[in-house]
Parts: structure tokens; C-alpha cells; sequence
């Protein structure tokens, strides 16, 4: 029998949040049924798939409830690698479940199970000594210089807003939980995995692993289990249909396909903003640099139709 294609599919923490007034957990859920709907296109139509997705804002929620508890209650915070813990958990249920009904629905006896995944960091990257990436709530200088007092936080004064947080966002190394993820595609399961760039861990130098207090580029790990994985493809799931040159402005131009060194031009032409499509492109380059092979980046619902090359933006080596 041949060997199904397999693809990594990256789909973005916000895409399960839609907005400020929807994030409660059935929002999330209902979110969640509309993305895997259209993976189930992709499987049914003979690919196997593992799934990555981000976790920012659930990350948020989840520190912030810590936060609010700790205040009224005097109850402990929870650390930042348990807080990825959480929320691998919690998205992967709402994912898998769904995913799991939609197969179930179109007679597809495949399984879908989520693995709590780790991702080795180096302690040694010069992120730690670096933190940019904010996270949790706002704090007053008097909090703030509190917790970095007492816990031992980076925290920075954000635009006038208020202190906050901040944590490194080291590159990942290696996906800790490489062998079971292959075994389970291997027999035909869809995983969930490398959930928010996985949680990241770094070796004391005894070969025990320790969370890090940092949050890893879901891109980034995702590119990287394309490439441990040896995917066929490499998908990045986004708020847009296709990749533009000059975004916003009167001379927007949507792209079909480009290759990696037009990818390069447009980045030193300063095309793709910093926390947006940038790490996206980046994490695509990593991953043909290393197999040679093609990626796409494309919103949810036009999967199915990108994938007959009718739209997207595929980039090739």
C-alpha cells in the first residue's frame, strides 16, 4: 500500500479566539469545530496531518485567572511551563473532540489523539538574557518591581499602559516526544502536538529536564516537527488567504507562489511585519532549507481549495 502524504498544519492561537467578545470557552469550541472541519477536508481527501497550533491568548487567560486567584484567595501562582501544560490540554481537547466528531460524521475511521509535548530549548540562547515577549496582565511599577523582586520576574513599562512580564522566546532544539509522535502517525493517527511551540525545557546537564520560563514561536516548532517528521508539506493556517507585498496600503499585491530566495528579497525589503507574517516565512524557510520540499500559507477555509492550487501562497525552494 503506498505511504499517505503527510503535512504539518500550524493554525494560530488567535484563530480560536475571534475577538475580544468571544472568548469563552464554548466560543472557542465553536471556533476550534470550524478549523477542523476543513483539516477533515484535507484528510479525507488522503492526507495524514499533524496538527500544531498557538496558544498566546489562552495562555493569557490562564495566567491571568492565576493572577486574579492569587490576589483574592492568597492562592500559589502557576508557573509559565504548567500554564503551556494547561492550555496544550485544553485547545488539544477542544481540537481533537472535534475533530474526532467530524471524521466520525464522514465515515473516516482514523483516530486523533493530542500529545502534551515538550521542546527542548538551549538555557545557554541569548533570549534568556533578552526577555521580549509579554505575557499575563497588567501590573502597576509597585506590583511589578514586587514580582520581579520576589519571583524574580523581567518585567518593563508597556506604552504608557501599565508594567508587564516578560519572558524570553527562545529557538526550539528538538521535539522531546519526537519517537511517539512518529509512532502514532505511523499507524495512522492525527496528532496534536508541539501545542504553543510545545513547552519548553531545558537539560540541567544531567539529562533531567526542567521547564523553562519562556514560550517557544508555534511557527517555529511546528517548522521544526515538519522537519523531524520529514513532511511532504509544511502548512501555516493564518487570518489571510494569501501572503502580500506592501499589506494595507494602495499598492497591495496578493502573491501565488514565490520562491525561497524572492521570500529573502521581500524580507531585507521589510514586506512582512515583525509579529505577524515575518516568523511565519521564517519558520517556512527553515523547513525547505532543510527538506527541499513546499509549503503554503492560507487561512482555514480555503485548505481544501489552495491545496488544488487555486489559491494560497505556496513557496518552494
Amino acid at each position: 500500500m503506498d505511504r499517505k502524504k503527510t503535512a504539518v498544519i500550524a493554525i494560530g492561537g488567535n484563530s480560536l479566539i475571534k475577538s475580544n467578545a468571544h472568548q469563552s470557552i464554548e466560543d472557542q469550541y465553536q471556533a476550534a469545530k470550524e478549523t477542523t472541519f476543513h483539516i477533515a477536508d484535507m484528510i479525507e481527501s488522503g492526507w495524514n496531518v499533524a496538527i500544531g497550533h498557538g496558544n498566546g491568548p489562552q495562555v493569557g487567560l490562564i495566567l491571568r485567572q492565576s493572577e486574579v486567584s492569587a490576589k483574592a484567595e492568597g492562592t500559589p501562582e502557576t508557573p509559565l511551563d504548567v500554564c503551556g501544560a494547561e492550555s496544550q490540554g485544553m485547545i488539544g481537547f477542544m481540537l481533537q473532540q472535534n475533530l474526532q466528531n467530524e471524521l466520525f460524521q464522514r465515515k473516516i475511521n482514523q483516530n486523533v489523539a493530542t500529545v502534551i509535548t515538550q521542546v527542548l530549548v538551549d538555557i545557554n540562547d541569548p533570549a534568556f538574557k533578552n526577555p521580549t515577549k509579554p505575557i499575563g496582565g497588567f501590573m502597576t511599577e509597585e506590583q511589578a518591581r514586587h514580582k520581579r523582586d520576589e519571583l524574580g520576574w523581567s518585567v518593563v513599562e508597556d506604552a504608557g499602559r501599565g508594567w508587564r512580564r516578560v519572558v524570553a522566546s527562545p529557538d526550539p532544539k528538538e521535539v522531546v516526544e519526537l519517537d511517539t509522535v512518529k509512532a502514532l502517525i505511523a499507524a495512522g493517527v492525527i496528532v496534536i502536538t508541539v501545542c504553543g511551540g510545545g513547552i519548553p525545557v531545558y537539560d540541567k546537564g544531567n539529562g533531567d529536564y526542567v521547564g523553562a520560563p519562556a514560550v517557544i514561536d508555534k511557527d517555529f516548532a511546528s517548522s521544526l516537527l515538519a522537519q523531524e517528521i520529514d513532511a511532504d508539506l509544511f502548512v501555516i493556517s493564518t487570518a489571510v488567504e494569501k501572503v502580500a507585498l506592501n499589506y494595507g496600503k494602495p499598492n497591495e499585491q496578493w502573491l501565488d507562489r514565490i520562491t525561497s530566495a524572492e521570500a529573502r528579497q521581500y524580507i531585507s525589503e521589510g514586506h512582512f511585519a515583525k509579529g505577524s507574517m515575518l516568523p511565519k516565512v521564517q519558520a517556512i524557510l527553515r523547513y525547505l532549507d532543510n527538506t527541499g520540499k513546499q509549503a503554503l500559507i492560507t487561512n482555514p477555509e480555503n485548505i481544501g481549495r489552495a491545496l488544488k492550487g487555486e489559491t494560497g501562497t505556496w513557496i518552494v525552494p
